[in-house]
């Protein structure tokens, strides 16, 4: 689940980040503006990546906190009733015929 996250956001990011890139250079503006354009979106695309990464992270994280939790409490209640079910067996003694 946690490497879909990821591969969903590079995805996401490659795609936008090719979209303004092919976008600027069919654009009627001059070399250097296009290079400086380039270059400050390409530093923007960077930090926007950076922020996403660290949200997908923080989120995979979370949602394996809480699957964890819910194993882990299904698991102590199994071992509970099974403590019980043994101390209900210690109790019982077979009557002899």
């Amino acid at each position: 689940m946690r490497r879909n996250l990821e591969y969903l956001a590079i995805g996401l990011i490659a795609g936008a980040v090719a979209g303004f890139m092919a976008g600027l250079l069919v654009a009627p503006s001059s070399g250097a503006t296009t290079r400086r354009r380039l270059a400050s979106e390409a530093q923007r695309a960077a930090e926007f990546a950076r922020t996403v990464a660290e949200k997908a992270e923080h989120a995979a994280e979370v949602l394996g906190g809480r699957v964890d939790h819910y194993l882990g409490r299904d698991e102590e209640v199994a071992w509970r009733k099974v403590h019980e079910i043994r101390e209900g067996l210690r109790g019982y003694t077979p009557t002899q015929g």
